[in-house]
């Protein structure tokens, strides 16, 4: 096991290496952004799959809801800019909020980011495997399997440490960004120059679900679209989230990754919409309501608005095609990177507040938060088993967590800037920064909660409700594990008084044969003097008993040997029974139980003995005044030559123990 973990996640490395996972600014982009920048990719596509609901009638209205979440995602990058500044300490939303709005906003903020995280991971990874198959479309029958296999495969990487995965990711990323580019640039060129590019489905019609739209219902349809649009807005956070993971300077490097991000975000998703009205992209939630598509509707996918686009533009056979469509899909994978950033560093800053348990906060061999990793690659393989990898399914529980934080973090910021201004130390020459900075986030908090307001009505039945029942259900864990820890803390708490000591001491050597770990085990408890010693066993079956009570007799060891009945086969039952009368009889007195164990070479070994000191173990813990000391008793190797024995196991020869 332990070579394995080593060829598969590394060497351990020190604890004042810390310093040396840092990250550059050029492998933060990727790392932290990924999930943004590949929020592009199906961004337009969700809003076109929404707009068609009407056929092609309302395709007109795709411009205006790319502007409004393009602008929506100059704001919120400005917003977190600022929070970035304010709190260079990480933890970003949940930061702001539970410094400014208090614990209980703060624990949804939290709850919002975690199921938001691993969305994230679902969500990227359906989405780059769909890319995958518009590209080799005889893999659509084992979309599940290839989903899982990605996850198992960002786990691994970001076990490793965090500047591991960022040098595994950055190039994907980097290449991603030129390619889309590339494309929007050339498909652009060849629109101006009299050659528009033209998609495989330019010619399809679509079914209409719903016409002849007005007033409400037009605006509703159009309020849905630019909630599923929003989805470009995904990872935004997470740089203002992983602060600490940067270099020093860190809040200003952190600030200028983000504002880069946001740029090259921003220029990506409108230059994608604009190139897909061009080409006349047709998309549908439905295949089936594409009207000429070639194949069966029902078992066949469609192409991605991406793998349309580069078809039309460099040709659906060429390099280049292949070249889009391959970072696409790996970059699609790797933003899930993001979230294993994110979500680690997140619920480790929770774990310092007691509202997660602890072991989230401990650093792996490889320095990375290795639990986090792991919880968050659980919950998302459950979701993308559980909804079949559809990207569709999955975007309807997408970006309401997302909102919540958004929306919170921004009121929280407009009190931060209050407080400030309500500072004696706050200099005058200060006021017209904090006052446009208040403005900033004022309007970004507006916004986001009009955006928050319209995906949970549009998506709400879609299945956004299972996000509004997740978020309160974590809020009452956390809430809980925070009481518990709160309540072994006043158990433990010293009262300044020394501890009493006990009357007497009763030791117990627990026997189920008499070999060399026994002996151990007796000698041991004869060498703490006890008030009363007494070994015991429990008689499952009479003849072995009875040769135990022999094989004891001639050893002449000067302890009692004490046998209790079992009619039901039961070993723990009976021995915790005779603790416990012991315990009623002299409720002031320590006993001290002694448990002789022999411990194999090879784990494996492990699973051809039974578990039955494991059981008593557990039973023994929830026992008051009762401690229990493992006697342990190491074998040898299989190759030691006085383990060659292969007949009928003999009675132990044991020499007479003096007194």
């Amino acid at each position: 096991m332990t070579l394995a973990k080593r060829v598969l996640v590394g060497a351990p490395m020190r604890s004042e290496n810390l310093g040396e996972t840092l990250l550059p600014k050029r492998v933060a982009l990727p790392i932290f952004s990924s999930d943004a920048l590949s929020s592009v990719a199906y961004a337009t596509e969700a809003i076109l799959k929404v707009l068609t609901v009407g056929g092609l009638a309302y395709l007109y209205l795709t411009p205006w809801v790319a502007l409004a979440v393009a602008l929506l995602m100059t704001i919120v990058v400005v917003s977190y800019r600022q929070v970035i500044h304010a709190y260079p300490d990480g933890g970003g939303s949940y930061e702001v909020v539970r410094q400014n709005l208090g614990r209980g906003p703060g624990m949804v903020v939290a709850a919002s980011l975690m199921v938001d995280y691993v969305m994230t991971v679902a969500v990227s990874v359906a989405a780059g495997v769909d890319n995958v198959i518009s590209a080799v479309p005889s893999l659509n029958s084992q979309r599940v399997l290839l989903a899982v296999g990605c996850v198992a495969v960002l786990t691994l990487v970001n076990l490793r440490g965090v500047r591991e995965s960022g040098r595994a990711f950055a190039v994907p990323t980097y290449l991603f960004i030129v390619g889309i580019i590339a494309m929007v640039g050339i498909g652009l060129f060849q629109t101006a120059v009299g050659h528009a590019p033209v998609a495989v489905s330019a010619t399809y019609q679509i079914r209409e679900e719903a016409f002849g739209l007005t007033g409400i219902a037009l605006l509703m349809l159009g309020l849905r679209a630019f909630s599923s649009g929003c989805t470009a807005l995904t990872g935004v956070e997470a740089i203002s989230n992983g602060v600490p993971a940067f270099q020093a300077p860190k809040a200003r490097n952190a600030a200028r990754t983000l504002g880069l991000m946001g740029a090259i975000a921003i220029v990506m998703f409108v230059g994608i919409t604009i190139l897909a009205l061009v080409a006349q992209v047709r998309v549908a939630e439905d295949t089936c309501a594409l009207v000429g598509f070639a194949g069966d509707c029902a078992s066949d996918p469609q192409l991605t608005v991406i793998a349309q686009l580069a078809g039309s533009v460099f040709g659906a056979d060429s390099p280049a095609f292949y070249f889009v469509q391959g970072t696409t899909a790996l970059v699609l994978v790797l933003a899930a990177n993001t979230a294993y950033n994110g979500f680690p560093m997140l619920t480790s800053v929770l774990a310092r507040h007691d509202l997660v348990p602890r072991q989230l906060r401990n650093r792996g061999d490889r320095l990375s938060f290795s639990n986090g990793i792991i919880a968050l690659a659980a919950a998302a393989v459950a979701l993308l088993v559980v909804y079949g990898a559809d990207v569709d399914q999955l975007l309807h529980l997408y970006v309401l967590g997302v909102f919540t934080s958004f929306t919170l973090s921004q009121i929280g910021m407009v009190k931060h800037w209050n407080q400030q201004l309500s500072e004696p130390t706050t200099l005058p020459s200060d006021f017209a920064r904090i006052r446009l900075a208040r403005v900033v986030n004022g309007v970004g908090a507006v916004l986001t909660a009009v955006v928050l307001v319209i995906v949970l009505v549009t998506k709400f039945t879609s299945g956004a409700y299972l996000v509004v029942i997740a978020v309160p259900l974590l809020c009452l864990l956390m809430r809980e594990v925070s009481r518990h820890y709160a309540r072994v803390r006043r158990q433990l708490a010293s009262q300044g008084n020394p501890t009493r000591l006990p009357s007497r001491v009763h030791a117990v050597v627990l026997a189920s044969t008499l070999h060399e770990p026994t002996l151990r085990a007796v000698a041991f408890a004869r060498a703490t003097r006890p008030s009363t010693l007494t070994a015991l066993t429990v008689q499952v079956d009479q003849d072995e008993t009875e040769a135990l009570c022999a094989a004891w007799a001639d050893a002449e060891i000067p302890v009692t040997l004490t046998v209790v009945g079992s009619p039901f086969r039961d070993i723990t039952t009976p021995i915790v029974d005779y603790l416990q009368r012991i315990r009623l009889e002299s409720p002031r007195d320590l006993v001290a139980v002694y448990l002789p164990e022999y411990v194999v070479s090879h784990w494996w070994e492990e699973l051809l003995h039974n578990q039955s000191a494991l059981r008593l173990k557990l039973r023994l813990r929830l026992m008051g005044n009762v401690m229990l000391t493992s006697v342990p008793y190491v074998l040898d190797g299989a190759d030691d030559p006085k383990n060659t024995d292969d007949g009928e196991p003999t009675r132990p020869r044991v020499a007479p123990i003096t007194p």
